[in-house]
């Protein structure tokens, strides 16, 4: 894809179930990236339901006009950001079908001036519809990080994001268990909520990377809501931290699999 020429590795964050924390995952990922020294962007696909707009205090951002078919995107903490929700306003429903939404996600992805970018992460909506499909078809996907919590109604759907993955050849990178276990943020009791090591008992299971577990904590909520996310609000945290270490895990994942790729491409020469 042309729009997509000046970008190494493109990233989608799925998630099969809503209110797993996909785009604050998704977000915190992406900044955690650009501190590792990597040249970011971060494409909200959440066409139903864009937070990162105000996940990183965009909310007055709209793209520019350049030349008469691209549009300019927001620069902001050092990365690059792209989302429906600048060009339709925050309160309005976007209220349309399958076929729609999926065409004006690849319209959107087209017509942005993208930089040159080592990673694009992708906060795609949850779910496995057409939104999805039409990513991983149209799309040169380098791979997908599955975000899930450990409840097993969440891990259900998960499930069914690794298969759909699968299904269409788009190699998973890995699982992260958001929501993993509550800090109190009075004494920092730690408390599993949701039931312990789902997610890492689902990523074996399936033999792909576990990439770590977050907290479920106050200040996580309060700095996305701030538009000031975490790893930027309080980069020497322990949560900022875990961010920062599955950001290296994603980048060595990626390495691990490109370099299997070519083995068994020589391979396959011989």
């Amino acid at each position: 894809m042309e729009a997509l020429a000046n970008i190494k590795h493109v990233i989608a964050v799925a998630s099969g179930k809503g209110g797993v924390g996909k785009s604050t995952t998704a977000v915190n990922l992406a900044l955690a990236l650009s501190q590792e020294g990597y040249k970011i962007g971060v494409l909200d696909a959440d066409i139903y339901g864009p937070s990162i707009p105000i996940m990183l205090n965009l909310s007055d951002f709209k793209p520019q006009a350049v030349g008469e078919k691209k549009m300019t995107a927001a620069n902001t903490y050092g990365i690059t950001a792209q989302s429906i929700g600048f060009i339709i306003k925050s309160e309005d429903a976007a209220v349309w079908r399958g076929p729609m939404a999926a065409g004006a996600l690849t319209q959107l992805i087209n017509e942005t001036q993208w930089p040159k970018l080592d990673y694009l992460i992708v906060d795609l909506p949850p779910g496995t519809g057409d939104i999805q499909l039409t990513l991983s078809q149209k799309i040169p996907l380098t791979g997908a990080i599955i975000v899930t919590t450990p409840q097993d109604v969440a891990l259900a759907d998960a499930r069914k994001g690794i298969n759909m993955f699968q299904k269409v050849n788009v190699p998973i990178l890995g699982l992260i268990e958001n929501m993993s276990f509550h800090i109190c943020s009075n004494c920092e009791h730690k408390e599993h909520l949701f039931g312990i090591d789902g997610g890492k008992k689902t990523a074996e299971q399936y033999q792909v990377p576990f990439l770590g577990a977050l907290p479920l904590h106050v200040q996580i909520r309060e700095a996305m809501d701030s538009g000031k996310p975490l790893v930027i609000a309080d980069p020497d945290s322990t949560i900022s931290k875990l961010y920062r270490e599955i950001a290296k895990k994603t980048v060595v994942e990626i390495a691990s699999q490109q370099n299997s790729s070519v083995s068994i491409s020589i391979s396959d020469d011989e």
